[in-house]
């Protein structure tokens, strides 16, 4: 039971540099500090730069047009409230070593050629 020294938190990447994402699918990550930040019911800290009527005045990316749409495709006037919590998907990079190893391959590096490279 005694006492010992925690390790020491993670550095986030903050150098605002947007990364490749490795699959089609990904969710970007968010290249900046979040801390403080709020996100609840009531406050989202995020759409004061990234929801679509602030993103032009922010330099900001806008959120997809996905982020608008119901279960259903249904097209909203507001975020839908399934999209709200942008951490469940969205995550700051952390400079860290990888937990697993990892084999994955990115397509552009297995040989194959894009469209219009004949």
């Amino acid at each position: 039971m005694e006492p010992i020294p925690a390790a020491p938190l993670e550095r986030y990447v903050t150098d605002d540099v947007r990364q490749m994402r490795a699959y089609p699918e990904q969710p970007p990550i968010i290249p900046h500090s979040i801390e403080g930040y709020q996100l609840s019911v009531n406050a989202n800290r995020c759409l004061s730069c990234h929801k679509r009527e602030n993103s032009l005045g922010t330099g900001a990316p806008m959120i997809s047009i996905t982020h608008f749409m119901t279960r259903e495709g249904q097209m909203l006037a507001d975020v839908s409230p399934r999209r709200y919590f942008c951490t469940q998907c969205h995550v700051p990079q952390a400079d860290t070593e990888a937990l697993v190893k990892n084999t994955f391959t990115d397509m552009a590096d297995m040989g194959t050629e894009t469209a219009g490279d004949q």
